[in-house]
C-alpha cells in the first residue's frame, strides 16, 4: 500500500513506536475528558517524552498586567553563557495547547532550549485559557504581554532593542497575531518563531483529512479545543486566522517549523507562502515523518532535538545578523 494510500507509513520508526506505546497505556481521548481532567492529564504527561532541563543561569517569576486589570504569570529563562546574562535580546513565547490547556510548565524545557541554543532570554507567558476566557481573551494577553516586555526589557535587564515573539500549535497563531499587531503599531521584532501554528479559520485542507485520526492531534480534539475557545460567528476573525488579515506586507521574517504528519501542516505551508508573497523573509522548515506535539518529545524523537537547535540558530542569526 501506498503512502498515499496509507499515510501511516511516512511516520519515522521512532514516532510509529510513540504512538503504538500511547495506545497501549490505552491514553483517553482528549474530547472525552473535561477540561480539568484535561489540564491534569497534559501537565502529568507533559515531561514523559522530554529532555532533562538544562540549567539556567536566570529563572524569574513575575507577573504581567492586562488591559482588564487581570495578571498572567510569566517565567523568564536566562541561558548560562560566558558572557553575562544582562543585556541578552529576549524572545516572548507562548505555548501551545489548544488555547484550552497547557502552561509555562509543559513547555519548561522546550523554552529553556531555545534560551541556551539561541543564546537568549525567553519570556513564557501563562495567558489565560478557555473555557474560562474565551475567545479573543487569549489574543489581547499576547498583546498586552508582548508590549509590556517591550517597554520593561531594560528594567528586567535585557537588550532594549532585540525582541522576538514565537509559540507551537495555538501558541504559534498567538505570536503570528502579535506580529501583525506590532507591525501596525511600529513595534520592531527582529523574528516571528512558528511552531506548527494555526492560521486558517477552518479546518478544511487535505492535511486536515489525510491525518484526522492517529496521528496525535485528531478531527475530534481540534473541535473540542476550538468549541471551548471560539464562537462559530468568530471564526472568521484575523485574531483567530491570521491568514485573513487585510494584509501581511513588512511583518518580521518568520522562521516556521512544520509536523509533516501533523493536521496542521497545510495550512502552515500556506501561510508561510503567503507571507513570500507579501515580500517576508520566510525559512520553512518541514520535519518528515513526526506529529503534532513532536518538539515536546526530544527525548526520544530525533526530529525534535534537531527542531530545537534550528529554532535556536535562527534565533542567534535574526539577533545578531550579519553584514
Amino acid at each position: 500500500m501506498s503512502s498515499q494510500r496509507n499515510p501511516h507509513s511516512r511516520l519515522t520508526d521512532a514516532m510509529r513506536l510513540v504512538l503504538a506505546n500511547i495506545q497501549r497505556a490505552g491514553r483517553p481521548p482528549m474530547s472525552m475528558l473535561n477540561v480539568q481532567q484535561a489540564r491534569l492529564f497534559y501537565e502529568m504527561s507533559a515531561s514523559i517524552l522530554d529532555l532533562p532541563e538544562p540549567r539556567m543561569a536566570r529563572v524569574e517569576d513575575f507577573k504581567i498586567p492586562t488591559r482588564d486589570g487581570h495578571f498572567i504569570k510569566a517565567r523568564l529563562f536566562a541561558p548560562n553563557l560566558r558572557s553575562a546574562t544582562q543585556g541578552l535580546p529576549t524572545l516572548v513565547y507562548f505555548h501551545g495547547g489548544g488555547f484550552t490547556i497547557g502552561s509555562i510548565q509543559t513547555h519548561n524545557v522546550l523554552c529553556r532550549e531555545l534560551a541556551r541554543i539561541g543564546h537568549c532570554a525567553v519570556i513564557s507567558v501563562d495567558y489565560r485559557l478557555a473555557p474560562e476566557y474565551r475567545f479573543p481573551i487569549a489574543t489581547n494577553d499576547a498583546w498586552d504581554a508582548l508590549k509590556w516586555v517591550s517597554e520593561s526589557v531594560s528594567s528586567l535587564g535585557l537588550h532594549p532593542n532585540a525582541l522576538a515573539v514565537g509559540g507551537d500549535s495555538a501558541g504559534g497563531t498567538l505570536a503570528a497575531v502579535c506580529a501583525l499587531q506590532a507591525r501596525d503599531v511600529g513595534l520592531q521584532l527582529a523574528l516571528q518563531l512558528l511552531i506548527y501554528p494555526g492560521t486558517a479559520a477552518r479546518q478544511e485542507s487535505a492535511s486536515h483529512h489525510t491525518y484526522e485520526s492517529g496521528f496525535m492531534l485528531d478531527k475530534a480534539t481540534v473541535d473540542w479545543f476550538f468549541n471551548h475557545y471560539i464562537d462559530a460567528k468568530d471564526r472568521d476573525d484575523w485574531r483567530f486566522a491570521p491568514m485573513l488579515a487585510q494584509r501581511h506586507e513588512g511583518l518580521a521574517p518568520a522562521w516556521i517549523g512544520l509536523a509533516e504528519c501533523d493536521p496542521l501542516v497545510d495550512e502552515g505551508v500556506a501561510y508561510a507562502d503567503l507571507l513570500r508573497t507579501a515580500s517576508v523573509a520566510v525559512d520553512l522548515q518541514i520535519y518528515h515523518g513526526v506529529v503534532h506535539g513532536f518538539v515536546n518529545m526530544g527525548r526520544v524523537i530525533p526530529e525534535a532535538r534537531r527542531a530545537h537547535e534550528e529554532a535556536g540558530y535562527a534565533l542567534k542569526r535574526a539577533f545578531s545578523p550579519q553584514p
